[in-house]
């Protein structure tokens, strides 16, 4: 078996959405092609380091395409490496799994007239896949990297790389969305060409874009929380005006976020467990708190009310989904609970927070003993600031419309009202995403506390 050589011509720093990375160019003994390594911190000479093989996909990588889902591997795998803090990213130059771009679009205009994509690469000439690995293996091995978990679906591509000299000590998954536009593509890759996938239904075939895959990892990592924490992994979330404002000047609710980003929110409610307001967001809003747009898994609504002020004819007493939960400050009033209790709502006491509110930390620990794996936090502005505050939150997800409001502020201080605990515990935001859907832009990232040293 013949080994290609390759050589490094240049790297660079790249700064990326999902953290900094070092891209490295190089040349090869075996086609005319310049092949791409990108690196995520430090992965010369260890073990396990995750990699992804990419193959090149001008309309999935560049335009979005929604008839494949490389677009979409592409950028989990950036992020995945960027939360790791360590990986690589293998770019290599083998468009249409290796028959060129001329080819795999005469290959889509067969796809359109019914045949699927084995049959397409043969009735050109081509064979089902003509990729090879040999330079991804060699690449690797000038990183000095000792061994990896792949990042693919594709039996075939473990079996070349190992058959490279590449040790594969695990697969990791790249779970894809299914949409009307790629579901036969990815059922031929199970049906035809082995890859490892459970498509599952098709969720109505939706339409969500390619590179909107930050959903997946952010259950992922839920998961993972929940595991090691046994309290909820809690996403803070909130939509504000240019000037920060959530609310007009007299508190009255606005229609800030459009209906692309609203509908971004319903799906990011239905992928957790429960989803948290204060009775001040219930007095002023009467919010239904459901997942309404199309989603079948509605969160638990939990409403921190330590005087049990919650009204008996708000519609969270009398909407699709869970019955809501309160969470209240010891011995409320016994009527007011009985009569709350009697419409389907669960009142539990939890002791109460120097600043006279509901104590975060017994609430998340009360939470995980109910098993709600995960809390998106929607407001108001006083229970925002208290967890903050607390640094009891995993992930931050701001919608940002462009309007001026001049109205209520999404956040108060940060400073805690004991001095002992000190001001200035703002936090940055780290694997920063950015996204636009309509006119708003969708900012978040992992809040990081600075040092108490």
């Amino acid at each position: 078996m013949e080994i290609p050589d390759v050589r490094r011509l240049t790297s660079t720093r790249i700064p990326t959405v999902d953290g900094e990375f070092t891209l490295i160019l190089y040349e090869n003994s075996e086609d005319d092609k310049d092949h791409l390594a990108l690196v995520c911190g430090d992965v010369e000479g260890h073990d396990d380091v995750l990699v992804r093989a990419h193959s090149e996909c001008f309309t999935g990588d560049v335009l979005g395409s929604l008839r494949c889902d490389c677009g979409e591997q592409l950028d989990t795998s950036m992020r995945r490496v960027a939360e790791e803090g360590q990986g690589v990213i293998l770019y290599l130059r083998q468009e249409g799994r290796g028959i060129g771009l001329q080819s795999k679009l005469r290959a889509y205009n067969l796809q359109d007239e019914g045949y699927d994509t084995v049959e397409a690469n043969r009735m050109l000439g081509h064979e089902a896949d003509e990729r090879d690995y040999a330079i991804a293996a060699t690449i690797l091995d000038d990183l000095g990297v000792a061994s990896v978990r792949l990042l693919t679906n594709n039996p075939e591509k473990i079996e070349d790389l190992t058959e490279h000299g590449v040790e594969i000590e695990e697969r990791a998954p790249l779970t894809p969305h299914v949409n009307r536009h790629n579901e036969d593509y990815l059922r031929t890759k199970v049906n035809r060409m082995r890859h490892i996938l459970d498509l599952g239904p098709t969720n109505g075939h939706s339409q969500s874009n390619a590179h909107d895959s930050s959903l997946q990892s952010l259950e992922q990592r839920m998961e993972r929380h929940f595991d090691e924490a046994a309290t909820p992994f809690v996403t803070l979330t909130y939509a504000q005006s240019l000037d920060g404002s959530i609310a007009s000047d007299t508190g009255t609710p606005l229609p800030i976020s459009g209906q692309k980003a609203l509908d971004f929110t319903h799906r990011l409610r239905a992928l957790h467990d429960g989803i948290l307001v204060g009775i001040g967001t219930v007095l002023a809003d009467d919010p239904r708190l459901n997942a309404r747009r199309g989603e079948e898994d509605h969160p638990v609504p939990i409403v921190l009310d330590s005087s049990l002020r919650f009204p008996s004819d708000a519609q969270l007493l009398d909407c699709e989904g869970p019955d809501p939960l309160i969470f209240t400050a010891p011995d409320p009033d016994p009527d007011r609970r009985d009569a709350l209790e009697a419409q389907g709502a669960t009142i539990h006491e939890l002791p109460c927070a120097p600043d006279g509110g509901v104590c975060l930390d017994s609430l998340l620990d009360e939470l995980g003993r109910r098993h709600v794996a995960s809390v998106m936090v929607e407001g108001g502005s006083q229970v925002l600031t208290a967890f903050l505050r607390r640094q009891h939150a995993q992930r931050v997800i701001v919608t940002v419309a462009p309007m001026f409001v001049g109205g209520t502020p999404a956040l108060g201080s940060l400073a805690q009202a004991d001095a002992a605990e000190g001001p200035g515990a703002f936090p940055r935001l780290t694997n920063i995403q950015q996204r636009w859907y309509g006119d708003d832009l969708v900012v978040e990232g992992d809040p990081v506390w600075p040092s108490s040293d």
